[in-house]
Order: structure tokens, then sequence, then C-alpha cells
């Protein structure tokens, strides 16, 4: 068997499951992954690497319909991108929502680029409700495969994989064969802390939280972090601080200790909180924050 190698970008609503299916498939905790929708921002990269074959995956952000700020613009340009570089298309349902052609982007369904339909969360529903999705799917993509999943259970991810590998061109790898991702230690650290930001705040301040690294030093035997967290108002800082800083201390432990375990080795990590007003509209900033170029 020839090698094969190529690019599979994971395309959905949000709130899918693109994440947890794209960590499973490569069998590392590469995307954070919280209930809320609109977790992942930027498109993240994840390689499968084998004898016979090397898989990279594109983690994007979910496609956001009526963008209300410029940052989500420039999500929606992350899944712009990977319509020009996929050799095949994951498109990520779950068997809960209802199958409309709206959610499908055009330039799926008039590309002749191979799509694998992935129905997910299979164990959250039964067999009639698949059966409804599939007849609705095999209507709206009659092109597609259709395979139905549980990505949290690693329920039917081989046959996902199996199908991949059947679409998957001839040729040489596109990264070191130990190559896990194409991001850095830095990045992850920084997707880290914002993932804790989501888990412990409610309503809108975790959408308003932009997570900035300044200094990232390994040191013997320790990793030193300053981290700054930047909110829209005033009003914001003083909750993500919380009383007598409970909160912040809170978030910034259960990130370190994440780091610590992501890394394999002790963290030192420093945290504070800053005001930059509006900055998911400023254009000056979001370049800053790695959303535009």
């Amino acid at each position: 068997m020839s090698f094969k190698s190529g690019f599979v970008n994971i395309i959905g609503r949000p709130n899918a499951g693109k994440s947890t299916l794209m960590n499973a498939l490569i069998g590392e905790r590469l995307s954070i992954i919280t209930p809320k929708a609109q977790t992942t921002r930027h498109r993240i990269v994840g390689i499968l690497n084998d004898e016979k074959y090397q898989i990279v995956f594109s983690d994007t952000p979910g496609i956001i319909k009526n963008p209300a700020y410029k940052l989500q613009e420039s999500m929606n340009n992350f899944i712009e991108g990977s319509f020009q570089d996929a050799d095949v298309f994951l498109y990520l349902t779950d068997i809960q929502s209802i199958p409309s052609a709206e959610d499908v982007p055009e330039q799926i369904v008039k590309s002749d680029i191979p799509i694998i339909l992935v129905i997910n969360k299979l164990d959250t529903g039964n067999q009639q409700m698949l059966e409804e999705r599939l007849a609705a799917w095999k209507e709206i993509l009659p092109m597609a495969e259709m395979i139905p999943v549980s990505a949290t259970q690693s329920f039917n991810l081989s046959n996902v994989l199996s199908r991949i590998l059947f679409h998957l061109p001839e040729g040489q790898p596109y990264f070191e064969q130990d190559a896990l991702t194409d991001r850095n230690e830095r990045f992850f650290c920084t997707e880290i802390l914002r993932e804790k930001i989501l888990l412990n705040y409610q309503k809108e301040i975790p959408y308003s939280v932009e997570v900035v690294i300044d200094d990232f030093k390994d040191e013997e035997n320790i990793t030193k972090v300053s981290s700054v967290i930047y909110v829209n108002r005033e009003s914001q800082k003083g909750i993500i601080i919380g009383h007598q800083g409970k909160m912040l201390k809170k978030v910034s432990t259960e990130a370190r200790l994440a780091m610590e375990s992501f890394l394999g080795r002790k963290v030192f990590l420093s945290v504070q909180v800053k005001v930059s007003k509006d900055w998911r509209d400023n254009e000056r900033q979001l370049k800053r924050f790695g959303y535009l170029s």
C-alpha cells in the first residue's frame, strides 16, 4: 500500500462536538471542550501519524450565521479557509438537531471533495430518531457518506477513520512523523486558561474574555507563564476576580494544574485581569490576539 496523506477538515454548527471528535480521532486532547457553543475560536490542527498515512485534521469554529462582532466574522473566515485546502470534509451534526439545508455551507455542496456526514451524540437518541435523521440528510446531501457515532464514547470512530483513508490521496507527509499539531505549547496554555474561564463563569462573561500569554519561559524543571485576561468592560473585571479574589484564584489553580498535566512538568502561573474596551470589534486588538492577519 502506498503512503497516503491529506487534510480532513471538520465543519459544522456550534456545539455539534467537532473538538471532541477530533480529539477522539487523534487520541490526544488538543482542542478545548466545554458545553458552551463557540468554545473553539481558532482553526486548530491535529495530526494523526501512522507508518502508512498522515491525516491532518482541522478543527474549525462553529458556523455563525449572523456574526455580531468582528471577532465572529474572523471565526467564520477560519472556516472559509478550511474550504480551500480540504481533501475530505467531515460535516458534523448531532442526532438531536433537525437537518436543514441552510446549515450546510454552499462551498461544500458545490465542491467535488468527498463528504463524510457524521451524526454525533448517538448515545442521546434512539433508532427511530436516527433513521429519520439519515433519511432527511440523504435528501439534503445525497452525495455524502453517512456515519452515526458517539465521539464521547468512541463508538464507530474506526469506521470514520476507515472511510477517511479510503478517500485520502497518495502523497508525502506534510509534517514530521512525530508531529502532533502545528501549534506551540504557549498557544495550548492560552486555550487551557480560556477553557477554565468558560467552565467557571456564566452568561456573557466567557464570550467577553480573551487570554494572552505575555511571557512563556522554560527553566529547569518548571515553566513560568505570565498571562493576562482581557475583558470588554470594567464591571466584568470585578466578576472575573470575584469577592476577595476567590474566583480568579480558583480559575488560576485549575488552569495551572491542567497546564502541568499537558506539559508534563511544574508550572508557575501568574494571571492579571485588564480591560480592553470592546475588543471584539477592535481590529487592532483582534490582530494582536491572532484573529486577523
